[in-house]
């Protein structure tokens, strides 16, 4: 399942971020207020707020800050303006990457993530050379309890009765794929059954993942860590198995 590969980036981003906190608040504050301004200052009628705000909640951004974002978006403080942009290309062995982009100057984040690439070995593309690749799905993440674990095929009935499409699981977290347009209602679910989430968000999940050799894989983590390290990135998908 693509979806397990994508639970390990979570994972080594989320320690990632704790390490650099502020780095992470200032890009989850600009999602916010981008969501605002694409989308109303109302999470109940914005999905993407919702997740927006379910990111920020993960790496425990302050509710503070979160209000502060949010009144940004809304134009109730002085904010800038920023565009969302979509670079494509591949880090080697034909791995594709996608790189989300939210900037205030479009020439400056095209050359940082052009100079990410050459430097690490990789080669930026054209748009839509990698992105038919992917899909843009609901992907929830929910961490077993050893004391109490959850009946996978009982939760896998009742997620798809509720619009999962996938729902599959081991001894330590369960993930529930969806529709982007699912996503409310299967998230409403698992809500009533009183669940939490290691991760919950819409993102894109590659139809496919690449197997490369160990050696290979550092080489295009390092291009990925590069990537997701600068100012103007908001996410890196990629489709090299982990």
């Amino acid at each position: 399942m693509s979806g397990h590969s994508k639970w390990n980036n979570i994972k080594n981003k989320k320690g990632k971020e704790d390490a650099k906190r502020a780095q992470a608040f200032t890009k989850i504050a600009k999602y916010i207020s981008v969501a605002v301004k694409e989308g109303g200052a109302n999470p109940d009628f914005n999905p993407s707020l919702k997740v927006a705000i379910d990111k920020a909640k993960a790496v425990n951004m302050p509710s503070d800050n979160i209000e502060r974002a949010i009144k940004k978006g809304a134009g109730e403080l002085e904010g800038v303006n920023y565009e969302e942009i979509t670079y494509e290309g591949y880090g080697g062995e034909g791995v594709a990457i996608m790189v989300h982009c939210l900037t205030d100057n479009r020439n400056r984040t095209a050359a940082d993530v052009r100079h990410a690439f050459e430097k690490h070995g990789g080669n930026l593309g054209t748009t839509g050379s990698v992105s038919y690749m992917f899909n843009m799905k609901g992907y929830i993440v929910i961490e077993q309890d050893e004391d109490s674990p959850i009946d996978l095929d009982d939760l896998m009935l009742e997620a798809i009765d509720a619009g999962a499409e996938d729902v599959q699981g081991d001894d330590d977290v369960i993930e529930v794929i969806t529709d982007p347009k699912d996503y409310d209602a299967v998230k409403e679910f698992l809500d009533s059954k009183g669940l939490t989430y290691a991760a919950s968000e819409i993102t894109y999940l590659p139809d496919n993942e690449i197997e490369v050799s160990e050696d290979k894989q550092a080489k295009i983590e390092k291009l990925i860590d590069a990537l997701e390290e600068l100012e103007d990135v908001q996410e890196v998908y990629h489709n090299m198995a982990e």
